[in-house]
């Protein structure tokens, strides 16, 4: 059995959002039990030249948001970057798994073939559907989502694999 453009990708895109939350709320008992101020993983970086944890967060919604409103034809919901506390950054996730729930496996299935054109500053993109899940969508959102644990980790929140991956 193959599976349809909406099940190889909604779903457990879903998941990995509702896993982050947790990994989130994780970060959040860390920071409250060790007295230290969240901004300190919100602002958390890897490496100087990386992403803080807000912004790997934030991009990591735009991937699931704007990945299945392209391949569902629609015009993807926009958001302020500016979120600045673990609680904005989870309202941030609720606010994308609640559009994520307004979509329908038929306006994704069939897609494969679709043409997908968008801009990031100043690059132009151009895929067909099952082309742009495969090769960025997936990849762009797992590499955030990743990133984000990464940082907690690094921070030392105490998470681990099974965190990640969610029930």
């Amino acid at each position: 059995m193959s599976l349809t453009m909406y099940q190889a990708s909604a779903p457990q895109i879903k998941k990995m959002l509702l896993n982050l939350s947790a990994l989130l709320k994780k970060g959040e008992a860390f920071a409250s039990s060790k007295n230290i101020n969240e901004s300190v993983l919100v602002d958390g970086r890897l490496f100087p030249d990386m992403f803080p944890l807000s912004k790997q967060v934030q991009i990591a919604c735009d991937q699931a948001k704007g990945g299945m409103a392209r391949l569902a034809g629609l015009e993807p919901p926009k958001f302020d970057d500016n979120e600045t506390t673990l609680a904005q950054l989870q309202e941030r996730i609720a606010q994308t798994v609640t559009f994520l729930d307004t979509i329908k496996p038929e306006q994704i299935d069939g897609s494969e073939a679709k043409e997908i054109k968008f801009s990031i500053k100043e690059w132009n993109f151009e895929f067909v559907g099952q082309q742009y899940l495969l090769t960025w969508v997936i990849p762009n959102f797992y590499f955030h989502v990743t990133t984000a644990y990464n940082i907690l980790r690094h921070n030392g929140v105490e998470i681990g694999k099974s965190d990640f991956l969610g029930a």
